[in-house]
């Protein structure tokens, strides 16, 4: 649910009520109803609002989430504050979930690369690594701005956007940058989902996932799942899915998880025994929601 605090505050300032903003601007019921439900609204509907109060659209419009692990990511990521969750949210992640899949950048050139935009590269780094390091932090914000909004096949798409984007992978006109994969893959020698048939697929598992009346830690695995069996795309599928899911346990207020590449054994085993064996990636999710219980105690966050 979003707060508009900045337009609550505008219109107690000016003594303006909901009904009367309604009947000054011949805004719609639904309009004023979405703004007490916490529902976006539309930019033309901001600034009509904005223009009648004498504020900026930014100042009325900042969004607040009750969702305080949400909320405490939004806010750092505003002010771009050194050495908080966010920080440590981004170094961590990128760097694992790019070494899982093949990137030869250190913990510490991550880091390097977030905080100061710069890189020693030494011998052998891949520009790929650099670039799609880079592109993870996008992702990561990408998923902060979005993590209220029902997931769809667009959000991840475009996440799948963000990290291959100017790729060397872009360059190849078979390669589906920000779209599902033209080409029949496989993953670790199984079978994966046909291109022709990964739309239907996907659609079913985004529409049953979201008709769940309260989502859990093991509906976002058994998502995360069937997403990696589905592989929708031509390249980059571990990295979309561990992102899509941590968008999911920052909606459903759920604490993250982060799988560290040293327990990428344990994590591949669970993805290709999932059919048979539930635990085995459940088990290790856990561990990896452990893992970020351990950050929040390390930076005195509740939880």
């Amino acid at each position: 649910m979003i707060s508009y605090e900045g337009l609550e505050k505008a219109l107690k300032a000016k003594g303006v009520g909901k009904t009367e903003l309604s009947a000054e601007l011949g805004l719609s019921s639904r309009t004023v109803a979405k703004i007490a439900k916490g529902e976006k609204l539309s930019a033309r509907s901001i600034q009509k609002i904005a223009d009648y109060l004498g504020e900026s659209p930014d100042a009325i419009m900042r969004e607040s989430s009750d969702n305080r692990l949400l909320q405490l990511l939004r806010e750092e990521k505003e002010m771009k504050l050194p050495g908080g969750l966010y920080h440590e949210l981004q170094v961590r992640m990128a760097y694992n979930s790019n070494r899982i899949e093949g990137s030869r950048l250190s913990e510490d050139q991550t880091r390097m690369i977030f905080e100061t935009s710069t890189l020693d590269v030494g011998d052998g780094i891949p520009v790929d690594d650099i670039l799609e390091t880079v592109h993870h932090f996008r992702a990561i914000d990408y998923v902060i701005d979005t993590a209220e909004e029902a997931l769809s096949e667009d959000i991840i798409k475009h996440l799948h956007y963000i990290l291959k984007h100017d790729t060397k992978d872009s360059t190849l006109g078979w390669f589906a940058v920000g779209d599902y994969k033209k080409r029949a893959n496989v993953v670790g020698g199984s079978e994966t989902t046909k291109p022709s048939e990964v739309h239907a697929h996907m659609k079913d598992l985004i529409d049953g996932y979201n008709a769940k009346a309260k989502v859990t830690i093991e509906d976002i695995i058994a998502f995360h799942a069937e997403f990696e069996h589905i592989h929708p795309f031509q390249d980059g599928n571990g990295r979309v899915g561990r992102l899509v899911a941590l968008k999911e346990c920052l909606h459903h207020n759920v604490i993250p998880f982060i799988i560290e590449d040293s327990k990428k054994g344990f994590y591949y085993r669970g993805l290709a025994e999932w059919k048979n064996e539930k635990g085995w990636l459940t088990d290790t999710c856990l561990d990896g929601q452990d893992t970020f219980v351990k950050l929040l105690d390390m930076l005195e966050i509740p939880h």
